[in-house]
């Protein structure tokens, strides 16, 4: 086939839908396989001594044969060109080789679903620390910015939707997607503004970290390095590089809508669903989102201002919708199995390598030392790491400090709201303040085997 062919060949699969670029990486696969393997056979016959090729004495052969050798150039050539044809589908059709497509192994899409306070920023760094792993923190935080929705019951399915369409693009690479929610709009695919853009190797790595810029703020700057503005061709293109992609979000509450997602032929789902005690939760929240929270802590500590109904109903709903997407996922209908996982922090915090590696398996991902070096250094930190936002933990003693800072009237309404998601997860009432600051009484029941994948 001549190389004119070929190109019109690649010029077709960048102008037809992505299920025809398929079907044509299929159709190219064939034609050069027998190419291959009619140069083979035609190798062959030319290895062979040519008294055995030819029936003639040996003696009578020359010593070299310089059609050989064009064979095998020619062999070469279509063996680079069939892995650059490869190469050009994966980039077209999001990443998915079609089954049975030799290789290192099929590309996973791993989505953390978490609310915030959970320890999905820790839990997330497990997957940000792996080198073969594109990993993008809370890109959702943008269009929650940017989308208003009318007040109601359809409030929050809108959101869900919103965000559903978004996240499939961004798990094809598709990182254009959030120019159209970044404020202000990014001009030649240039922003300083993608958040917490230091929270994202991926991204602070070349080539994506460009050269500094002088005289130009970046709101959300690398940590360890200088880069110039976030350019979304490099991420785009950084993202299709990797072997696989991982997701941290704490805005995807209702498991049912990700039913899409999973079943997109062009995607490799794994969903792992964090969970904590949601007086821990609460305990967290009203440290670091002080203002939101002034009501409890009034309530708390003068009793003279009662709390809201309507705030109740905001914990209760909150508790229900993630004891609800637990439920779905603990069913395992078809289009989960093999797909869900449930993880509970506390279960982390006390064994950060196992659940890792648990995570890893579930995934289908192979963990790398360097993940394990990054929980061992960052699981063993110094007693005054206590920032709101910071990764590193004294994982083993920090989980159940909550149990002294929040009081045990706060801890009795969460208990009253969210008894139903706390017994689905183990997490035991506490009947006094005497129980509730009581280490040596545990509020956490075993793991069931039936979570571990």
């Amino acid at each position: 086939m001549e190389r004119r062919d070929f190109r019109d060949m690649l010029h077709c699969l960048k102008m037809r839908s992505k299920y025809a670029v398929l079907l044509v990486f299929v159709v190219g696969l064939v034609i050069i396989e027998k190419e291959n393997n009619f140069i083979s056979r035609e190798s062959d016959k030319l290895k062979q001594s040519p008294a055995e090729a030819n029936g003639t004495d040996a003696s009578l052969a020359p010593a070299e044969n310089g059609s050989l050798e064009s064979l095998r150039e020619l062999d070469a050539a279509f063996s680079r060109l069939r892995s650059r044809l490869r190469n050009v589908t994966l980039e077209l059709g999001g990443g998915r080789e079609p089954a049975g497509t030799p290789g290192p192994g099929p590309r996973r899409h791993v989505l953390l679903m978490a609310t915030t306070r959970t320890g999905s920023s820790f839990v997330g760094e497990f997957f940000n620390q792996q080198g073969n792993i594109f990993y993008l923190f809370e890109p959702l935080w943008h269009i929650e910015r940017t989308v208003t929705f009318e007040p109601g019951g359809a409030n929050a399915v809108g959101s869900a939707l919103v965000y559903r369409d978004v996240l499939k693009q961004l798990f094809l690479c598709d990182l254009y997607i959030l120019e159209s929610f970044i404020s202000p709009v990014p001009e030649g695919h240039l922003t300083p503004f993608m958040f917490r853009r230091g929270s994202s190797r991926s991204l602070c790595e070349e080539p994506v970290c460009t050269p500094y810029v002088k005289k130009v703020f970046e709101k959300y700057h690398c940590k360890n390095r200088r880069c110039g503005p976030l350019n979304v061709t490099l991420a785009a293109e950084a993202c299709r590089r990797k072997e696989h992609l991982a997701l941290k979000t704490v805005r995807i509450r209702q498991l049912e809508f990700l039913q899409p997602l999973v079943e997109d032929p062009r995607l490799d789902m794994r969903i792992i669903q964090l969970v904590r005690d949601p007086r821990a939760v609460l305990a967290s929240r009203m440290v670091a989102f002080s203002g939101k929270y002034e009501t409890w802590k009034r309530w708390a500590s003068e009793g003279a201002a009662p709390l809201h109904e309507d705030e109740v109903q905001r914990l209760r709903g909150n508790c229900e919708s993630i004891r609800l997407s637990a439920e779905l996922g603990l069913r395992r209908p078809a289009w989960l199995r093999g797909r869900y996982m449930l993880v509970r922090y506390e279960d982390v915090a006390r064994s950060p390598l196992q659940k890792a590696r648990e995570m890893y398996r579930f995934a289908g991902i192979r963990l790398t030392p360097q993940v394990e070096e990054w929980i061992g250094k960052n699981t063993q930190a110094p007693q005054d790491s206590s920032g709101i936002y910071s990764t590193q933990k004294n994982s083993s003693e920090q989980f159940e400090k909550w149990r002294f800072s929040i009081p045990f009237k706060l801890a009795q309404v969460v208990q009253n709201a969210c008894a139903p998601a706390m017994r689905l997860f183990g997490y035991k009432l506490a009947g006094s303040a005497e129980a509730l600051t009581n280490r040596s009484l545990s509020l956490l029941e075993e793991t069931p085997a039936s979570w571990v994948t």
